[in-house]
Parts: structure tokens; C-alpha cells; sequence
């Protein structure tokens, strides 16, 4: 055998799925960054030689690296800093303030206290923190406290004073500030929010690069090895876009992104980007740049997102519109015009429609135009809008760790009829629509596993079930981790599967995914083994 037939790497008895309609192999072989075959033991350890690293799976199941196709890379690292305010850390109010008020026991007066990740729908009363009730808990510092959807923040009256905000403060485009009675609540929804993000004092870029390098080392935990970064720019503009650069040259990138660039008026970094020749597809395999996002509608459970009917209990609010329609189309056109692939954030049926019909205006204008445009999140459409989707080339990108989180919350926010059918990826599985699947990290956490248990069982964490017609094979929730991930980054040819001349990114776990039983896949599963361009690069033993 000649040295070029000779593998650096050879992974050996297990089960390895590599790619949907292939059959289970026992074993692979690599050569530098890529797939060189696989197959039977016998059939690969003939390529094995003196210098060939082996590794001997033990049977365990071994797939293609997870692609996490919608997170938040940077916001996920800068999580270390903030109080966790998950549910599972601070399950009621008065838990949350007390982890606060420990925070600000810590925290010099007058420097700001945040914290990230509570949900009131799963409060005993269901009620948001209210700016009263940080006041009374947290009088010396400014506080801000942000939904898990990030679409919502609360804040304190040191908060609303540094932003310069008062009962006559108007709502800025795109954004609601919460009053009652004339008086400030706290809750500041949408681009209220910027108001008070405007005076917090930005990570300066070391820290960012640690916030890329300390995201992408916990995404290698979980067996992802490719992810979409949703909004750069959203913490500190054109400075993170050098942070990735910077990272990719120092060797602190440690997944391969698909950067997204925020376009919203007033914050958009695309101009600068492309004055620079940063345009969708250039880059490198590790970073590469991937579309423009733009804000539409904010989220169901914070009762933000733009709905053609009313939320359940409030007959006058159908969410957030972030841009008229003539606002939307302009951009839409032009970011389409200086060669990006859009990529916007829409969650309710109304905010849905308005971006179809921004795509359909960009495909009717150049019929030959083959960008793949994406709806982020995409959480409530009929089979009409599925239909114009389909016709227009426009994908979904879902997050089914969504329905495991936060399901009851849709149900109880919008009723079950519209709530138990959120984020229909059965449905567009079957039309042929490759929907991808994510964390949306921090808004979830990104490990897979509810994700994978949401999609097999349209189960939420307390066991309702949402629409069972949903619900995916083994094969094709795998596929829609791995494969259409890639595709909605017009990246099937190089990654997502593990065939010759293909990334060599393997993720190794310790239950068969295409056999175990779900809940075991919830609560058992573990990432044994990441492996990133033919290297290992996370080894849980």
C-alpha cells in the first residue's frame, strides 16, 4: 500500500452514520483534514500504517459533527459574566433576586449587576420582575435583566436614569417601553432595549476573542463542530468581526462559524463589511461569511412577536412590527444587490409573510438568483405561506430545542390551536424545505439532546405533546443537525456527511442516536469525543 493510501486516522467498531440513506459502518479512515473512506474493520484497517493514529470505538455510535445552525457564538462565551437566571438556577422571582442581590454583594456600587435567561411563564404566578421589585432588593446598582429570548429586558430606576429614560421618554422605532399608569415598569421589549444597552460598558476586544474561544470550547462538549454566529455586530459593531479574525489567526477558533451580519437601520455593520470585500461565501472553512440578519418581530413567549392574531388575554397586542413593509424591501433589495444571502429573523405568521414577500420581490426581479434566503426561526406559518416558501427557495431555521423549553409557553400565550403547532418541522421535512435545527444559544442551551428529544417526541420538559404529526425518524432528525445545516450555509459538498473528500468533523456519543430510546437520548447521552478537521479536539475520558 502506498503512503497516500495510508490514514492519519482510523476510527474502528462502532456504529458510524454518515449521512441520511447511507448505511451504519464500522469503521473510517482518515487523511489529513478529510474523509478518506469507510466501511467495514477490515476493509479500513487495511489502510492503517507505522504512523497511523487508532482509535477503537467500543461500539459507540459515531456521526457527523452537529452543526448548530443559529446561535449566538460571542453572546454564548460573554455568559460567564452574567447571572444565570435560567429557570433551572432561579426557578421563582424571589430566587432570581436573591441571586442578584448576591451578585451586587460582589460588585462595587454604582457598577451594573445583569443576568440572562428567566422565563415568567415558568414563575408560580407567571409575572416578569418588575423595576419596583429590583429597586427594593438592589438599591445601589443598576440592573438589567434579560428574558431567555433575549427579546425583552427588565431594569431598575439606576438602569432607566443612566439611559436617560422617563415616563415622557417615547417609544423608539421598533420598540415598546412598559408603562402602567403613567409609570415606568422596567420592562423595556425589542429596540427599547438598546436605550439601556447603549450605557453598558462593552467587552473590549480581548475579551471577545476569549468570549469566541470560551463559546466554541463548550459547542465541542456537545459534539458541534460548525455553527452560525446570528447577529455579528450586535454587541460591539465592526470589532467583532476582527475578533473572528483574529481568533481564526491565533488558533482560538475552535468551531467553524457562519457569520452573520447584523443589517438592522442604525446598527448594521453590512457597509462596512463590504466596503472590505466581506460578502456572503468569502472566507475560509473555519470562518466564512454567511448572510445579513434582519430584525423583523420579537419573540412568542415574550408576547413580542408580529402575529396575525391577537395573543391570548390581550386582544390589542399582536406583537412587535419592526419595519413597514416599504423599510423591509429596501434592504431586503439592496443587501440582495451587493451579493448576501438574507438570512432574517421572523417568528410570528404576520412577520413571516412580510419577509416572504420581500423574497419573492428579490426572486421576481432576477429569476435566476440562487441564493438560498433563510426565515430565522420561522414559528408559525400555514400551508400557504409553506407553499410560497417552497415556490421562492426560502428555507426555515428552526430551533426545536424551542418546543422542549418553551412550548407550554406558546400554548399558554397563543392558545393551543396556533401554540401546539409551533415550529412545524415534520411538515416542511416533508415538503423538501431541509430545515436545519439549532439552540439559538444563549436564548437555549446548546446541547443537543433536548433538541434531538424535541424532534423525535415533540415533547416539551413537562411531557406535553406538541402536534405529534410533527414529530421526526431518528434518521431525519440527524440529518437536519447535520446535513441541511450545511445546505442552508451552501456547504453540503464539503460538510455534513462523512464521504470521501469530505471534513473530517466526527462527533463520537455514548448512545446509539438512531436506536435509543429518547428519553435515554435526553437524559443519559453524553459526547464522548469531538473531532474537528481530522483532529480530536474534545475527549470526554
Amino acid at each position: 500500500m502506498s503512503s497516500v493510501d495510508t490514514a492519519d486516522l482510523v476510527l474502528h467498531s462502532g456504529k458510524i452514520w454518515t449521512g441520511y440513506g447511507n448505511p451504519v459502518a464500522e469503521a473510517i479512515s482518515i487523511l489529513g483534514n478529510k474523509v478518506l473512506a469507510s466501511g467495514s474493520n477490515a476493509g479500513i484497517t487495511a489502510s492503517v500504517g507505522s504512523d497511523t493514529k487508532v482509535i477503537d470505538l467500543g461500539g459507540r455510535f459515531a456521526m457527523p459533527g452537529l452543526n448548530d445552525a443559529h446561535l449566538h457564538l460571542i453572546s454564548t462565551g460573554l455568559l460567564r459574566g452574567k447571572v444565570d437566571a435560567t429557570p433551572d438556577a432561579a426557578p421563582t422571582r424571589s430566587a432570581l433576586v436573591a441571586a442578584l442581590q448576591a451578585r451586587a454583594a460582589a460588585t462595587p456600587k454604582g457598577e451594573w449587576v445583569t443576568a440572562r435567561g428567566f422565563d415568567q411563564t415558568r414563575y408560580p404566578d407567571g409575572l416578569m420582575p418588575t423595576a419596583l421589585e429590583l429597586d427594593a432588593a438592589l438599591p445601589d446598582h443598576p440592573v438589567s435583566v434579560t428574558r431567555a429570548c433575549g427579546h425583552v429586558t427588565i431594569v431598575n430606576s439606576l438602569a432607566l436614569a443612566q439611559a436617560g429614560i422617563d415616563s415622557a421618554t417615547p417609544n423608539p422605532d421598533g420598540g415598546l417601553i412598559g408603562r402602567e399608569n403613567g409609570q415606568l415598569t422596567g420592562m423595556l421589549a425589542e429596540n427599547a432595549q438598546n436605550l439601556v444597552y447603549d450605557v453598558q460598558p462593552t467587552p473590549p476586544l480581548a475579551q471577545l476573542i476569549d468570549a469566541i474561544e470560551a463559546g466554541g470550547h463548550h459547542l465541542l462538549q456537545f459534539g458541534i463542530t460548525s455553527c452560525m454566529d446570528a447577529a455579528v455586530g450586535q454587541v460591539d459593531g465592526m470589532t467583532e468581526i476582527e475578533a473572528y479574525r483574529q481568533a481564526e489567526r491565533s488558533g482560538r477558533l475552535p468551531v467553524r462559524v457562519w457569520a452573520t451580519l447584523l443589517g438592522d437601520p442604525g446598527s448594521s455593520i453590512v457597509e462596512s463589511c463590504h466596503a472590505m470585500g466581506l460578502v456572503t461565501g468569502h472566507g475560509s472553512d473555519m470562518f466564512r461569511i454567511g448572510g445579513v440578519k434582519i430584525f423583523t418581530d420579537g419573540s412568542a413567549g415574550g408576547r413580542t412577536a408580529w402575529m396575525r392574531q391577537p395573543y391570548v388575554g390581550q386582544p390589542d397586542n399582536v406583537g412587535i412590527q419592526m419595519l413597514s413593509d416599504a423599510q423591509l424591501f429596501e434592504l431586503v433589495d439592496r443587501y440582495a444587490a451587493l451579493g448576501y444571502t438574507l438570512v432574517c429573523h421572523g417568528i410570528g405568521d404576520a412577520a413571516i409573510d412580510q419577509l416572504v414577500r420581500a423574497y419573492e420581490l428579490v426572486r421576481a426581479a432576477n429569476p435566476k438568483h440562487t441564493s438560498r434566503h433563510r426565515i430565522e426561526h420561522c414559528g408559525y406559518v400555514d400551508d400557504a405561506l409553506n407553499q410560497r416558501m417552497l415556490k421562492a427557495g426560502v428555507l426555515p431555521a428552526p430551533q426545536q430545542a424551542f418546543i422542549y423549553d418553551f412550548g407550554d409557553a406558546y400554548v399558554s400565550v397563543l392558545g393551543p390551536q396556533r401554540g401546539l403547532g409551533s415550529y412545524p418541522i415534520g411538515t416542511w421535512d416533508r415538503l423538501g424545505m431541509k430545515p436545519s435545527t439549532g439552540s439559538d444559544s444563549p436564548v437555549c442551551s446548546p446541547n443537543p439532546f433536548p433538541d434531538l428529544y424535541a424532534m423525535l417526541t415533540r415533547k416539551t420538559y413537562k411531557g406535553t405533546v406538541m402536534d405529534a404529526s410533527e414529530i421526526l425518524t431518528p434518521e431525519q432528525a440527524l440529518r437536519a443537525y447535520t446535513e441541511n445545516g450545511a445546505y442552508s450555509q451552501s456547504a453540503e459538498s464539503v460538510k455534513g456527511r462523512l464521504e470521501p473528500g469530505m471534513l473530517a468533523d466526527i462527533a463520537v456519543f455514548s448512545n446509539d442516536l438512531l436506536s435509543a430510546a429518547p428519553e435515554k437520548i435526553l437524559r443519559e447521552t453524553r459526547c464522548e469525543m469531538t473531532i474537528l478537521d481530522g483532529r480530536i479536539v474534545y475527549d470526554r475520558g
